[in-house]
């Protein structure tokens, strides 16, 4: 497994392939976990050159608190890359991804506006500044983003037909815990009664599934809410139920879209996100 800090270092290795090798690239913040891992398979069955980033995009934070605690563990993080044969760890430094500050600001089309754009104001712009930069760097012909980040998905995909970027975007399911939650690097950062309440989430989601055709939309996303709510470790922030290509909200079963739910919930001060279709 070959380690690279810099552009230039691992540019000039992935320019030493052949111009036939396929090159597949799982973009991370480390903190590696089995959901990352199931993005490094599906890269590995599909690509001959693996590549994988670790780097903490410090754009994307707009909870400066959130940056310095976000989860850093680069030597455990190798070891797992190493057991599933990657091939490329690019690890570079802020310095080297931001030499000097990045003023770009993109039209996302207004899918950062809602959700997690709204309680994050600025992340999304953060989140493509990163991804850009980094494919221009690897320029992949795959890229794996795991549809737990649901949103991030949407805009990836948007800003890369926006700017034409030949890169194929391959999601990949949420991966959970035993007990349904979401596979998150935050999850590490739960206190005990709020990793025991966290399951409550999926718990709720997949239940809403089941309701759907005995509620209301409106009636549902309360119902949602007032369920996540009462556990007293719990605070909903948003479910939205909102079409998968424009994120606009659906006012109604009927509507011929397909459907997306998404939450974000405080367990204490670490925020969960998740989704479900319906």
């Amino acid at each position: 497994m070959e380690i690279f800090n810099t552009k230039k270092s691992l540019r000039n290795f992935l320019d030493s392939k052949s111009e036939n090798v396929k090159v597949g690239f799982v973009p991370t913040m480390g903190a590696l976990h089995e959901g990352h891992l199931s993005l490094v398979r599906c890269c590995r069955n599909q690509n001959e050159v693996v590549v994988v980033s670790i780097f903490v995009n410090p754009t994307q934070f707009n909870d400066k608190e959130d940056l310095a605690n976000y989860p850093r563990t680069l030597d455990k993080d190798l070891e797992l890359l190493r057991q599933e044969h990657v091939d490329v760890v690019f690890c570079p430094s802020v310095e080297e991804m931001y030499p000097e500050p990045d003023t770009r600001t993109f039209d996302l089309g207004g899918l950062d506006t809602t959700m997690e754009g709204a309680f994050r104001p600025g992340h999304f712009n953060g989140v493509v500044q990163i991804v850009t930069k980094l494919f221009e760097v690897v320029l992949p012909h795959r890229a794996y983003f795991g549809e737990k980040d649901f949103q991030q998905l949407t805009i990836i995909r948007y800003i890369v037909n926006q700017l034409n970027i030949p890169v194929q975007i391959v999601p990949c399911p949420i991966v959970r815990e035993p007990d349904g939650l979401a596979m998150s690097s935050r999850n590490m950062l739960l206190g005990a009664n709020e990793r025991q309440a966290a399951p409550l989430i999926s718990q709720v989601l997949f239940k809403a599934k089941d309701l759907k055709n005995s509620l209301s939309v409106s009636e549902l996303k309360k119902w949602v809410v007032d369920q996540i709510d009462a556990n007293p470790y719990l605070q909903t922030e948003y479910f939205e139920i909102v079409d998968d290509v424009k994120l606009q909200p659906v006012n109604s079963w009927e509507d011929p879209v397909a459907k997306v739910g998404c939450i974000a919930v405080r367990a204490g001060k670490i925020r969960l996100i998740d989704n479900i279709r319906f």
